[in-house]
């Protein structure tokens, strides 16, 4: 092995560290009582404890923890189908079909990711109002549908499908739906994995949102959750890393499970240059 390639695999697992270093404090400090958090002494919990779970878990009127996780795996599961059914649509319209305007629709839709969602919380917020959508879950999945991220990812693996097997299926008489559905679908799996995992760890996280459309204690999301435990006189930490470890828990899970067809995915997406 190269010196070279010995310094850069160090650097990076100095580099992975680094960013698992707050994970992995997550869940340790969510095992310490109270008098620890505050009064920092070490990493490791000197006296283990399950009470920060017991009282999230126990005190189901004044912290639905269980009615979070399940609003925020409906919203994310939502949101996730969501955009692969329009995002897959509109990229495969995009890299096969000849729509009016063809060569303006996809400059703009790159032109839109540019925009910082902060911008959009007002119009949006009315538009969600006169549709009388604020505090449902309708809120938060019919706006996230409308992303231009996952057009983006699958029109560039899209273009790059042979044509030929395309050619070969619309002459035996296949529509373009039925190519789409039967072909160009089966065969972006990769891509459609890692935009999927994607959209359901970004609306699984999602804050803001939730924090501005949702006003309903029982319909909040995890992320919102654990912001109740913040107030401006007093935090409760110990409840705050225990709620931050059923948020987390999830996603990691999920990683975890879906690293390779993350991998396989942007390796096939044209996202790798």
């Amino acid at each position: 092995m190269k010196p070279r390639t010995r310094v850069l695999e160090f650097f990076t697992f100095c580099l992975a560290l680094l960013f698992l270093a707050p994970v992995v404090l997550i869940f340790l400090t969510a095992f310490k009582p109270e008098s620890e958090i505050i009064h920092f002494e070490s990493i490791l919990p000197q006296r283990w404890t399950l009470d920060n779970f017991r009282t999230v878990m126990g005190n189901a009127e004044e912290i639905p923890i269980a009615r979070w996780f399940f609003n925020s795996f409906l919203i994310s599961g939502s949101v996730t189908f969501l955009v692969l059914a329009v995002s897959s649509l509109s990229a495969y319209a995009l890299a096969r079909l000849s729509p009016p305007g063809k060569r303006w629709y996809f400059p703009f839709l790159i032109a839109t990711m540019m925009v910082p969602g902060q911008i959009l919380l007002v119009p949006v917020y009315l538009i969600l109002n006169a549709l009388g959508w604020l505090d449902t879950p309708l809120a938060l999945i019919v706006p996230a549908g409308a992303g231009a991220f996952g057009v983006f990812l699958l029109h560039q693996f899209f273009i790059d499908l042979p044509k030929e097997i395309e050619e070969s299926a619309a002459m035996d008489g296949a529509s373009s739906l039925q190519i789409f559905w039967y072909i160009a679908l089966p065969m972006a799996r990769p891509a459609l994995s890692t935009l999927g995992i994607f959209t359901f760890i970004g609306s699984w996280n999602d804050f803001l949102a939730p924090l501005v459309f949702l006003d309903s204690l029982d319909r909040y999301t995890l992320p919102v959750g654990i912001a109740l435990f913040q107030t401006s006189y007093a935090s409760d930490y110990g409840l705050t890393f225990a709620v931050s470890v059923f948020c987390t828990l999830p996603v990691v899970i999920v990683f975890l499970i879906f690293q390779k067809q993350i991998i396989r995915g942007m390796s096939h997406s044209g996202l790798k240059e």
